[in-house]
């Protein structure tokens, strides 16, 4: 009798080796649809690029605008809130929860995680940590966020910092790891982004 086993060489029952394959089925049909939501993302046209994120999963807020070229895994678990703008290039990962608040803008080239590897497991296996982005944070562009964070309301990351901890309310940070540069002196903001570029 053939006995399957996994990557780490231990035999699977009938039982696990069917889930192993109706994940491996869900994961190839995630990958398609990531593929495609890369191809829609060239589409210069924010109304028809909404249409597609919304269809694929991605909850998407009045006034909210993705800008061309942004990457997502798993979009079913991605909420954006209300004029909100994500930039160009952005990557925003679904793995786990990822919650981006209302009136955040978010730059060019960020890239959000909540899912990473256990480098102590024998497995190897990944960990998954939701992402919460409160209201009118501003972060700024190729900043990097970790899994488990969560971004309080008003607060600034600098650009190319790494976000690897909890960042209070109205708090700037910036660097490598992220570390508290200043303070936002508006605590009580009530902007709108306003209109996203056409065309980008």
């Amino acid at each position: 009798m053939l006995r399957l086993k996994n990557r780490m060489g231990k035999e699977l029952s009938l039982d696990e080796t069917q889930s192993k394959m109706a994940n491996r089925l869900f994961n190839y049909w995630l990958d398609f649809e990531l593929m495609l939501l890369r191809w829609i993302g060239h589409i210069p046209v924010h109304t028809v690029r909404l249409l597609s994120y919304k269809l694929a999963g991605i909850q998407i807020g009045e006034g909210a605008r993705i800008h061309m070229w942004c990457n997502f895994f798993n979009p079913g678990n991605i909420k954006i809130g209300k004029d909100t703008i994500i930039g160009d290039h952005a990557f925003l990962d679904g793995r786990g929860e990822l919650t981006i608040g209302d009136h955040v803008d978010i730059a060019s080239q960020v890239l959000i995680y909540n899912s990473q590897h256990d480098i102590e497991a024998n497995d190897f296996h990944a960990v998954e940590e939701k992402v919460i982005i409160k209201d009118y944070v501003f972060i700024g562009p190729r900043a990097i966020i970790l899994p488990g964070v969560k971004i309080g309301k008003g607060a600034v990351v600098a650009a190319g910092a790494v976000v690897t901890k909890d960042v209070e309310p109205f708090t700037i940070v910036g660097g490598i790891p992220a570390q508290k540069i200043g303070e936002r002196q508006n605590k009580n903001p009530h902007y709108k982004l306003g209109r996203a570029r056409l065309f980008q």
